[in-house]
């Protein structure tokens, strides 16, 4: 493991902003901050956005500048990765912005019912082999229903053709209120100052001419969610970019993720 790694591990047990609560860590300890986010944690009322997936943070930071009376928590099991937003938000303070390394098939052991406002799912891997690993699977829609607030909304923005069509079945087929639906969000003219964030991973697919798509959608209920058939969806003809590759370039050839 190189330096730079365990430099950002160490920064990471150090940031005040920072909670890590892998699996093992969270089975021997449990978590203290359930139903307490506001007052043990942020020290201050707001409603509370998850980022899930959240990579380096870029959203769950972006967010929180623009926001000040809400509060955010960037989600991910990555900690090298998550140390940019978390670093950001150390170093210049920002007080309703925070980050928690956990599996997100734990996620719904940090909240109490009610407590989580809206829930953003920025750029995920679209499992397109395993459907109970898609962050929209009804096998994840019904846990985040344990701690979202009745008429809290779920939001995935994604440059996955495959992904965002499966995304919109389950809300049509489960009878989902859909707020806003796009499959080219620069082009559709809907975007605005919170769609817009761009995350680096974002910055890659626009690179290469890709259209991001947006779902916002709120469930009416969790019981007996239906799973749609994705056997007929395509499948999406490109790869995520390998570690430290220069995305300006587009000398990649196509390949299934």
């Amino acid at each position: 493991m190189g330096k730079n790694k365990l430099k950002k591990f160490a920064d990471m047990d150090s940031f005040h902003c920072a909670l890590q609560y892998p699996r093992e860590v969270l089975l021997s300890e449990g978590f203290p901050f359930v139903g307490k986010w506001n007052e043990e944690f942020f020290h201050k009322d707001g409603k509370i956005t998850l980022e899930l997936g959240c990579g380096k943070g870029e959203y769950t930071v972006a967010l929180a500048k623009a926001n000040p009376d809400r509060n955010y928590i960037g989600v991910d099991i990555k900690g090298a990765r998550m140390w940019s937003g978390a670093k950001e938000v150390e170093e210049n303070g920002i007080p309703n912005a925070g980050f928690l390394r956990t599996e997100i098939e734990n996620i719904d052991k940090f909240f109490a019912p009610g407590e989580i406002d809206e829930i953003w799912i920025t750029f995920p891997d679209p499992q397109m082999q395993k459907h109970r690993k898609r962050l929209t699977s009804t096998r994840f829609i019904q846990m985040y229903g344990k701690f979202l607030r009745p008429g809290g909304v779920i939001n995935l923005k994604t440059d996955s053709p495959f992904l965002f069509e499966y995304t919109k079945r389950l809300a049509q087929l489960n009878g989902f209120e859909i707020l806003m639906i796009t499959d080219d969000l620069y082009g559709s003219g809907l975007a605005d100052p919170v769609t817009s964030i761009k995350t680096c991973y974002e910055g890659q697919w626009l690179s290469r001419g890709k259209q991001i798509k947006l779902i916002s959608m709120r469930p009416l209920g969790y019981d007996n969610l239906q799973e749609p058939s994705s056997e007929d969806i395509e499948k999406d003809d490109y790869r995520a970019y390998p570690r430290h590759h220069d995305y300006t370039r587009s000398s990649i050839p196509n390949s299934n993720r």
